[in-house]
């Protein structure tokens, strides 16, 4: 190939990496933050021989990269006086990551919040498992705009169900009927009903209460307690839980898991203070916990709505009125009930703040209030900053970013695959050099 480029005369490049098989082989790309050409192509991205090759652009001033080890010693070993600037996109995407992971790692799928809206249809959904009412909820959301996927994060559905739900014909729709645990709990009561009618009717023909012992069956003190006006057709046991060995732990584990602690963790914190069942018991419990505390009498629990996590991790990269299946009052619900959430999010927007401020002064002090929540992922991605730091406060200064690299990453994908892989590294180069060239002279 002929020289295409006076390396003398590039003096601010963007380097960046690029798969020839992805997770096993790479290569490194650079560009000429002037010109926005590629001016050369690596088979390789290991510190020694990138250095090498930077060294033979002799005037290079600039250097714009990731937060790669690798380019970051290689700048400084060939070009020490260059100016290192670290990109913006991969800092903000960082961070993000981060706090992403760490919702994913601590909080459970649903956030558990007071309820502040009263919707009638997601307190049937909550309240019972009526297929009737997903189905007619599914349509519904989805002429009201929802897509497939948030109509099955609404429901804690597959996608293939809802799209079943949504295709099913009009007349396939089954009854309404109540579930089979509450259906089983509304035949009870109309039995009990029939018996207190039929002890009530005996004792207004004039039979005893040892006669109408006699001819029921029940106890004199069932009898009894049938002729009552108050008595009630609703069994006092209903609902309520028989002892074992989650009952000493009962409300510490539903204030753990509000909290978000993962049930592993959970276990390991009650098992401490003597717990010797399962991480299975815990999860069956606060599956019942859910299903039941709608119907819970207000005086012994606060009624709660949940919210799905990935609408909170939604939350990270959009503002709350882009995202569907929260409002307001439940995003100030969720802040109040995890207040570490709302710290998140502040600390994500005053960062997204500060990186287009030119204020690099500022980072600091940024970084001491994250430091403070001794959040793990939040300090693996502060110490890459302070290990970067002289970088990642360039990029806040400067104007130059690693976008020209990245969008030349996606040109050498779209060029492989037209030569379906049939091609040589030395003849990849020579095609993506060429066309740059004559781009450049057209």
């Amino acid at each position: 190939m002929p020289a295409l480029v006076d390396k003398s005369d590039v003096t601010k490049i963007c380097v960046d990496d690029f798969a020839f098989r992805k997770r096993y082989s790479y290569g490194t790309v650079m560009v000429d933050l002037e010109s926005h050409r590629i001016i050369d192509l690596l088979d390789s991205r290991e510190t020694g021989k990138v250095e090498e090759w930077l060294k033979s652009y002799p005037n290079i001033q600039v250097i714009s990269r990731d937060g790669a080890q690798t380019y970051a010693s290689a700048a400084a070993n060939s070009h020490p006086g260059a100016l290192q600037i670290s990109d913006r996109f991969h800092l903000l995407k960082n961070l993000s990551g981060a706090v992403e992971e760490y919702m994913y790692r601590l909080f459970p799928s649903r956030l558990a919040v007071p309820a502040v809206s009263q919707n009638p249809e997601m307190q049937a959904l909550y309240d019972t498992r009526n297929r009737t009412e997903r189905i007619l909820f599914a349509r519904k959301k989805r002429s009201e705009g929802y897509t497939v996927n948030d109509i099955a994060l609404l429901l804690h559905s597959s996608v293939t169900t809802i799209n079943r739900y949504l295709s099913m014909p009009e007349d396939k729709i089954p009854e309404k009927k109540e579930n089979a645990r509450e259906r089983q709990h509304q035949e009870q009561i109309l039995k009990k009903q029939a018996k207190i009618d039929e002890v009530r009717r005996l004792h207004s023909e004039g039979h005893s209460i040892d006669e109408i012992s006699r001819i029921t069956g029940h106890a004199k003190r069932t009898v009894k307690t049938y002729l009552k006006e108050d008595c009630p057709l609703i069994n006092g046991h209903y609902d309520r839980r028989r002892p074992g060995k989650l009952a000493p732990y009962e409300k510490e584990i539903i204030e753990l898991r509000s909290k978000g602690l993962t049930y592993a963790r959970i276990h390991e914190h009650i098992a401490q203070k003597g717990y010797t069942g399962t991480i299975a018991s815990l999860r069956v419990f606060m599956q019942k916990e859910r299903t039941h505390q709608k119907n819970i009498s207000p005086n012994e629990t606060v009624p709660v709505e949940y919210i799905p996590r990935k609408t909170m991790c939604q939350l990270i990269y959009h503002e709350l009125e882009s995202v569907k299946g929260i409002t307001a009052e439940q995003y100030e619900a969720a802040i109040q009930k995890y207040p570490v959430l709302g710290q998140l999010y502040t600390l994500l927007k005053e960062f997204y703040r500060i990186v287009f401020s030119r204020k690099s002064e500022e980072l600091d002090s940024w970084m001491e209030t994250a430091a403070e929540l001794k959040i793990d992922e939040l300090d693996r991605y502060i110490n890459g900053l302070q290990n970067d730091l002289t970088a990642v406060k360039n990029a806040i200064i400067y104007p130059y970013n690693n976008g020209l690299a990245e969008g030349s990453v996606n040109k050498i994908k779209l060029t492989k695959r037209i030569m379906y892989g049939r091609n040589s590294f030395a003849l990849l180069k020579a095609k993506l050099l060429i066309n740059e060239y004559f781009h450049q002279i057209n």
